[in-house]
């Protein structure tokens, strides 16, 4: 089995002064995919010599970011969907290997207001075209904080945050195009039901103390994958950063 980890650092260098490599240690995956790592080149210096490290760095610095820890070395690596609009800000990495491939990405958030969600509208049909082409080729495997609670049982208090960002009408419509063109939300098909299971919390009003989440990092796996799913779980234990990882473990 291979196991694979997706967790949104909210600032590599924030997390490695706290819980970064006992993280690595004790979830000991094949693949780790960060995002935000709000890093430019040369800011850190990682000490995995035992796995192959893969950079997108926003061109706005301490922004956005992205990492890929992989123990095998893919047989290619883009960065980025070569849509110049979408391709500054380090969001995307993608991994190829044998058998799959691997996306690693950090969606735009829509912001305040949804003053980006044009933006965003745009970053996701680009973006489910790039996805529809890799599929073609070979199975794929996306991860990463996709910044959309996609229905209610996803998040605490869905009267409350209707129409705000990452809960807006627009953004879980297009998360329902993406499962539509043939992907599967890996953790809820082991657990279409499971209330309460949440990926990010507020720093604000003791919510994660409370538990008032929202689950918005994902892996999304192409349906010709789906009888390779071994399991889906949520890292709610760990802390460390304002989400928590999530896991997939594939055959």
């Amino acid at each position: 089995m291979k196991k694979l980890i997706s967790w949104n650092v909210n600032g590599l260098r924030a997390v490695i002064g706290k819980n970064f490599y006992d993280v690595i240690r004790d979830l000991d995956a094949d693949i780790f995919c960060f995002q935000e790592t709000k890093l430019q080149e040369g800011q850190v210096q990682l000490d995995l010599p035992q796995y192959h490290a893969y950079w997108n760095y926003a061109e706005k610095k301490g922004y956005s970011g992205t990492l890929v820890l992989s123990r095998e070395e893919p047989l290619s690596v883009r960065y980025g969907m070569g849509v110049e609009e979408h391709d500054h800000e380090g969001r995307l990495i993608t991994c190829e290997y044998p058998d799959f491939f691997l996306v690693c990405c950090y969606t735009p958030n829509s912001q305040d207001g949804l003053r980006r969600l044009d933006y965003r509208m745009r970053f996701e049909d680009d973006f489910r075209a790039y996805l529809c082409r890799l599929s073609q080729e070979k199975p794929l495997v996306l991860c990463g904080d996709l910044n959309v609670a996609h229905e209610e049982i996803d998040l605490k208090n869905p009267q409350i945050n209707h129409q705000n960002a990452g809960f807006s009408d627009e953004e879980r419509g297009k998360m329902s195009e993406l499962l539509g063109a043939g992907f599967i939300d890996s953790f809820r098909y082991f657990y279409p039901e499971q209330k309460d299971a949440y990926s990010w919390w507020s720093y604000r009003m003791r919510a994660r103390e409370r538990n008032a989440g929202w689950r918005i990092d994902y892996f999304i796996v192409s349906e010709s994958m789906k009888d390779r799913l071994v399991s889906a779980s949520i890292h709610s234990e760990i802390f460390g950063s304002d989400h928590c990882p999530i896991e997939l473990g594939i055959s």
